[in-house]
């Protein structure tokens, strides 16, 4: 079977080639793709990076997919063609991708056809539980886009008060709908009169980690959240010591706490304690994914979260 396959060829490239559908290996199911979110730490991938090889593989980078079995390998136990699973993959980019039976959670018949990008909400839960929230607490969170919109929901939930930063109006009055206590422009942030016991920085820049380190307070967490990839960073130190801050890398590799995100996250959309409407913004099809990485790059009014349709 012809399946197609978004290939970045180089710096701001991007083709759309055919390739025999993959077959799955014994433990593992292909899965007709529905669609595939665009993750912000794809774009230095899109824009070109000295550190990137080029071309890169079909369906590369792309690891937000979701869809619905169409083959089985041998020794699959669990799940059967029909269906409808958000996958752990790395080639997710394309009409068919492949993942093992450990890297799969079911999308149950309740949530219809709508869209889930199931690993990018996982991201955002297992940031959540090690950022140790609890109630009664204030957390600022730098830079809200669609992971600070989740976050900011799953610390009110808990029943922090959370301050939204970002420079977007629309980021921060999407927060603010989703129940942070205060928003402030970036720039503003001097105005704030208290630190914080708990700071997420979802953005993945020096700037945004000298803003986390500057609100956090003394004995608190600074969580680092955003992805960084440019090079070294620098921080103060001094100050991390002086303050006896915890320091927390959020990201983990763990495919099983990947795959217990994505079943936390469902289970809280399905009882109606974590609202993701609006927050897929954007919707492009596979062929005109190079519009998708302009969007992300640009970040036009409106825009949290871009998805491909890959079918």
């Amino acid at each position: 079977m012809i399946s197609r396959a978004l290939q970045v060829k180089g710096a701001r490239s991007l083709a759309i080639e055919q390739r025999e559908a993959p077959w799955p290996a014994a433990g593992q199911v292909r899965v007709r793709l529905d669609g595939c979110g665009v993750c912000a730490s794809n774009l230095p991938v899109w824009e070109g990076r000295a550190w990137f090889h080029y071309p890169m593989e079909l369906g590369s980078p792309g690891h937000e997919g979701w869809g619905v079995i169409d083959a089985v390998g041998e020794n699959v136990r669990g799940f059967s063609t029909g269906e409808r699973v958000a996958l752990l993959s790395s080639h997710a980019y394309a009409q068919h991708d492949v993942a093992g039976v450990n890297e799969l959670v079911r999308i149950p018949a309740a949530w219809g056809d709508r869209p889930f990008p199931g690993e990018p909400l996982a991201c955002a839960m297992n940031i959540f539980r090690r950022s140790a929230i609890c109630a009664g607490q204030t957390v600022a969170i730098v830079g809200i886009g669609f992971l600070g919109a989740v976050l900011t929901q799953l610390c009110v939930r808990a029943g922090a008060r959370v301050i939204a930063l970002s420079r977007r109006e629309f980021a921060l009055a999407t927060a603010e709908r989703f129940g942070a206590s205060k928003r402030l422009h970036l720039d503003e942030r001097h105005a704030l009169e208290q630190s914080c016991e708990r700071v997420i920085e979802c953005v993945g820049s020096q700037e945004a980690l000298d803003i986390a380190s500057e609100l956090t307070g003394t004995g608190g967490r600074l969580v680092i959240a955003g992805y960084h990839q440019d090079g070294d960073r620098r921080v103060d130190l001094q100050k991390w010591n002086w303050r006896g801050l915890d320091v927390v890398n959020a990201h983990e590799r763990d495919p099983a706490n990947y795959r217990r995100g994505m079943q936390e996250a469902l289970a809280l959309i399905l009882a109606g304690e974590l609202d993701t409407t609006g927050l897929f913004t954007h919707q492009f099809p596979l062929a005109d994914a190079a519009a998708a990485f302009e969007a992300l790059a640009l970040r036009p009014t409106g825009f949290l979260k871009a998805l491909l349709v890959c079918h």
